[in-house]
């Protein structure tokens, strides 16, 4: 059964807007608060009996995580009439007109900011009462982005990364500091590590410039600065004193120490949810670990954790606990040993953990990493979208890169990703950089325990059809002309093996209308403002020495937009100071596949020197983009990139 614990709620929230999830729970389980909440309940089962004042509808909230049972819990009291007769702590809610009556030695009032509260109460608390609220949890008032209103999002601006360091394996975490950006002064990181079994390795702030300087967290330099052993767990980062953004993006890359592995990924969604999907079976010879990474400071159950075959009900359960802030390698051939890709599956999570990371480790042991998707419960089939052609042509697009075909092999994977998805009707559309449809194939209605791979190679075999450019990009589109229904969160998995080795990365996204002046809910997106967002502004890592950056930038557009993009790759310093622009232009429905070394001067290279990195801008229209790395010796990776 999951947590009863609000972590989501789509009101007023936009996908790839800047504020996610909701606060309250991370309030009660940051670690931080968790530490005071020991001492909390310490007092409170010293002070018994107790009562409880649950003004706003968080008392339940807080016992998710903090149990009242054996504190001795004599009454509860509400302040809407709605709530009165409710369960709280064990006992019946009443209204709190009658806590003067209440002969409990101190009442906990379940709320942050609780004073006012307080106050309102005050002549009704009984003379030798002891009052506590939920203040006693709050984190420094010194690392507040709002210090009068507790629960602002912005004050919780916090995420967790996968964080690994062995005598094989290390991971790089980097982020900028583009809160700078929104007028955010003296912003810095607190960054808190822990083991798999949930203990701290170490805790620690890092202060970031006051400019769109980046910072880069290195688990080899972690380790060594702290004296740690070998670890693999969750770096819990929460920057303070912020503006304009509570999502906190990174880039996350595993290196290996030999030439087996260079994977990389991106910040997980900081809420933890129902269900995730999107995840790919094991083809042949793999071994696929999921990464579970409680996000909370309670163990997760026996049984608190499945997975299945999209579209089965076939749940197969994880019959082992996982400790606070713990992280467990679930290894997917042993639940599932009979599934394998291209098969999906379907995560439940139980509201445990934040979006996972999945590993796949190939038969020569080369190795990859990439994320699931949260899987919406929320959302029911659009019946306008199937009539939207007229006004929106493409209407919502999934567009994922071909890369060279001389290099590469290209293949893509619709994956249901709301739970109302029964079926998918689309079609798959291969397009040429210079923005020529060259195929075109409907993929059906498709069903949601089938898996229908559409695989470039094969397709381009199969037609006869060329890409003039030598590479490109395909994009799935909704297509009714069998009828079906659609609900705007189109999902799918792109896999890309180079050619000549065993190496291959993968990456996955969501649907979006692009390019268009006319507006649609919260289409065409926009990560700063209210649609329609037509601008792009894309955070390029670069790699270290050794690897070379690729990136491939994209122009969809759900009608004709500009002819051509005006876009400029602008590098920056380490500190935030634009060294080098280079200008250029893709055509409308077009993209580009560009290096870095091949791009830039190699004198500003040097002069941008470590740290360096590059802000994809374009003011007239929005781009979508992918970044890898590459090694002569043929590892390299991909994941589409973030914007802010």
């Amino acid at each position: 059964m999951p947590l009863r614990i609000e972590t989501f709620n789509s009101k007023g929230w936009r996908s790839g807007g800047n504020f996610g999830g909701t606060t309250l729970f991370k309030a009660l389980g940051h670690p931080l608060a968790a530490q005071h909440a020991e001492t909390l309940l310490q007092r409170l089962h010293a002070s018994a009996p107790l009562a409880v004042y649950d003004p706003l509808g968080q008392a339940s909230d807080f016992e998710v995580f903090y149990s009242l049972e054996g504190h001795a819990v004599a009454a509860a009291f509400v302040q809407n009439i709605d709530q009165i007769g409710s369960e709280i702590a064990g006992c019946e809610a009443q209204p709190v007109t009658e806590l003067p009556d209440c002969s409990a030695s101190t009442l906990l009032v379940a709320a942050f900011d609780a004073d006012r509260l307080v106050d309102h109460i005050h002549h009704l608390i009984p003379q030798g009462m002891n009052v506590v609220t939920l203040d006693e949890m709050r984190l420094p008032s010194d690392w507040l982005s709002n210090s009068r209103k507790y629960l602002d999002p912005l004050n919780f601006a916090t995420n967790f990364a996968f964080f690994r360091d062995t005598e094989t394996l290390h991971t790089s975490v980097q982020t900028a500091n583009y809160w700078s950006g929104y007028g955010a002064d003296s912003t810095e990181l607190w960054l808190c590590l822990f083991d798999d079994d949930g203990s701290v390795l170490a805790s620690w702030n890092e202060p970031l410039p006051n400019s769109c300087a980046t910072i880069t967290i290195d688990s080899s330099e972690v380790r060594e600065r702290f004296d740690l052993g070998e670890f693999c767990g969750s770096l819990f980062i929460h920057a303070l004193r912020v503006r304009g953004h509570d999502v906190v993006k990174y880039a996350l890359d595993i290196h290996g120490k030999g030439t087996d592995t260079l994977s990389c990924t991106h910040d997980a969604n900081a809420w933890p949810a129902d269900l995730y999907a999107g995840m790919p079976a094991p083809d042949a010879g793999e071994r696929v670990v999921l990464w579970i990474q409680n996000s909370h400071p309670i163990a997760i159950p026996p049984g608190g954790i499945g997975i299945n075959a999209m579209g089965s009900q076939d749940i197969a359960w994880l019959n082992q606990d996982i400790p606070a802030f713990g992280t467990f390698p679930l290894e997917i051939n042993a639940l599932l040993p009979d599934l394998h890709w291209p098969n999906q599956i379907e995560v439940q999570a139980g509201r445990y953990f934040v979006r996972p990371r999945y590993e796949i480790e190939g038969p020569n042991g080369q190795r990859r990493i990439s994320h699931a998707n949260v899987e919406r419960t929320d959302l029911e089939p659009d019946p306008r979208i199937p009539g939207l052609g007229e006004l929106m042509g493409k209407g919502y697009i999934l567009p994922f890169p071909v890369l060279p075909l001389d290099k590469f092999q290209s293949v893509s994977l619709p994956t249901p990703m709301t739970t109302a998805q029964q079926e998918l009707p689309i079609k798959c559309v291969l397009i040429d950089a210079g923005g020529e449809t060259v195929a075109e194939k409907f993929l059906g209605r498709i069903d949601r325990r089938d898996s229908v791979m559409v695989d470039v190679d094969s397709w381009l075999a199969e037609t006869g059809a060329e890409l003039p450019s030598g590479y490109g990009h395909l994009e799935l589109l909704y297509d009714f002309r069998e009828g079906g229904e659609a609900d705007g969160w189109l999902h799918g998995i792109s896999r890309y093996h180079r050619r000549h080795s065993d190496h291959a990365a993968e990456t996955s996204f969501g649907a979006h209308i692009f390019n268009t002046p006319i507006t649609y809910k919260d289409e065409p997106q926009s990560y700063a403002a209210s649609p329609p967002g037509l601008s792009t502004r894309l955070f390029l890592r670069l790699g270290t020495e050794g690897t070379e950056t690729m990136c491939h930038l994209i122009y969809p557009s759900s009608l004709h937009w500009k002819d051509h993009s005006d876009t400029q790759l602008i590098l920056h310093d380490g500190n935030g100071n634009v060294v080098d622009t280079i200008s250029v232009r893709i055509p409308c429905g077009g993209s580009l596949h560009w290096r870095f070394h091949e791009t830039f001067d190699a004198q500003m290279i040097a002069q941008a020197g470590e740290g360096s990195y590059i802000l994809v801008r374009d003011t007239t229209c929005r781009l979508f983009g992918y970044h890898g790395l590459l090694t002569d010796d043929a590892a390299f990776c991909l994941d589409h990139m973030f914007g802010f």
